[in-house]
């Protein structure tokens, strides 16, 4: 499988991410970037340091000179590029992780000129790699900045208003990053915290760090069960967050209408799979509510092209532009859904007021790589033409994949963009309708897959 992706490049260590692959991928990438500085940090994987230093000789060999953040969370990484660092202004940043990957996985997330590198350009960056010597060695060039520590003092002095809060808050790091930056802020506003898993340790020895499996927040459930008013959850990398209530573990969509509540006439960016809940509630308050594709690069491009507040993904990724700079940062979402506890708002029954739907989790269905887009495409042509006993269509969203809206809720099916997985969703005001909505197109896939 190739290591270029969509929105990254992933692969397993040594097999796919060695020094010829790597030094390979800086210089490439060298050529790609048109100033002289690039900042570069990791994970807490134990092989992130050694990927560091294949890199850097790779960007080095292209000209760039490398500012080094050390072990920090991506969006750490990401808040360099907004900096001056002794004078310098990073013209591009890459962060060498594997985000909630098993811990064999690293892979590199790439910003340049503050925007996601992604897509076509990672598959011509992958492309030119393949036929490319090995490039020259050439003298190291590399600086220490000080990211994780005018990233902590970002933070307080941003919600110094949060200080002497009593809410009991827990958290879980999953032994990700979060942990390098979290208990500092948390400390210096004087917060009531206990955390778990804190300490970065890339072999997770006590769960995988994806806080969007409910196995995985197990122990932070039993934490703030017996001495907790709030709970959160991080991934690998700190890009994305859980939110946990006694009543409530709150999805990336209904986080999103939380935040928006205390932002004026927001313009809000979904991906597909989010709830229509969302979308119809954001409308109802006078917000704008804007449909996109799924991934954090994808998000990231259309709120710059709208000029968006805020942004989500059902998984956890959060991106603030309101007060903020347009990224997906967990830490910093963390702290203003601590604003609106701080502020009174009762986040439980805020979720209570909303209309009741029944939503399937993401559902995955296994393909291949070849397969994938193919099937999609399959799938809407079926469409145009259902069978007798099929739901009755409203309307459909193409954006990525096909969202089906119905009499009484929707149904999804896209093509992962990571993995060789179809992802289905489905919500009704119904639960039978669900139900219904997912056989029905279930049967599509299938016989789509058949006519192949």
């Amino acid at each position: 499988m190739s290591i270029y992706r969509e929105y990254d490049i992933r692969g397993i260590y040594e097999k796919e991410l060695n020094e010829e692959s790597v030094t390979k991928i800086g210089y490439a990438l060298a050529s790609k970037i048109n100033g002289e500085y690039v900042a570069v940090g990791y994970d807490a994987r134990s092989h992130s340091p050694i990927l560091f230093e294949y890199l850097v000789a790779g960007l080095n060999a292209g000209g760039k000179k490398v500012l080094d953040m050390g072990l920090v969370p991506t969006p750490v990484n990401y808040f360099t590029n907004y900096q001056e660092w002794d004078g310098i202004v990073p013209s591009a940043s890459v962060m060498i992780t594997g985000s909630h990957n098993p811990s064999e996985y690293n892979g590199f997330k790439i910003t340049v000129d503050k925007a996601p590198f992604f897509g076509e350009d990672i598959y011509a960056l992958g492309r030119e790699c393949e036929t490319m010597q090995m490039p020259p060695k050439v003298q190291r060039d590399v600086k220490k900045i000080e990211a994780k520590e005018r990233y902590i003092d970002f933070m307080v002095n941003e919600f110094q208003h949060l200080k002497g809060m009593q809410t009991k808050i827990v958290y879980d790091c999953g032994n990700g990053v979060a942990g390098v930056v979290l208990p500092e802020i948390f400390e210096k506003l004087g917060l009531h915290v206990k955390g778990i898993y804190v300490e970065p340790d890339g072999t997770f020895p006590n769960h995988h760090p994806d806080p969007s499996v409910e196995e995985n927040l197990k122990d932070v459930k039993a934490l703030l069960e017996k001495e907790g008013d709030i709970a959160f959850a991080y991934d690998g990398d700190a890009d994305r967050i859980a939110v946990l209530t006694h009543k409530n573990n709150i999805k990336g969509d209904m986080m999103a209408l939380l935040y928006a509540m205390k932002m004026d006439k927001p313009t809000v960016v979904g991906e597909v799979k989010c709830s229509q809940v969302m979308y119809d509630e954001l409308e109802r308050r006078g917000a704008k509510a804007v449909m996109y594709k799924t991934g954090h690069s994808n998000l990231k491009v259309k709120m710059k092209e709208i000029n968006a507040d805020l942004a989500c993904e059902v998984s956890g990724h959060v991106f603030f532009k309101n007060r903020y700079f347009g990224y997906d940062d967990a830490i910093y979402a963390t702290l203003r859904m601590l604003e609106l506890v701080h502020e009174g708002i009762d986040l439980d029954a805020e979720l209570a007021k909303l209309p009741k739907v029944y939503s399937t989790e993401e559902i995955k269905v296994q393909t291949t790589e070849a397969q994938k887009f193919k099937i999609i495409e399959r799938v809407k042509e079926l469409l145009q033409n259902p069978p007798a006993d099929f739901p009755r269509i409203k309307d459909m969203i193409d954006v990525d994949g096909v969202r089906i809206n119905f009499e009484k809720g929707w149904g999804l099916v896209r093509a992962s963009n990571t993995t060789p997985v179809l992802v289905t969703r489905f919500e009704s005001t119904d639960k039978e309708e669900a139900k219904r909505y997912e056989t029905a197109i279930n049967d599509l896939i299938n016989k789509a897959k058949e006519s192949l």
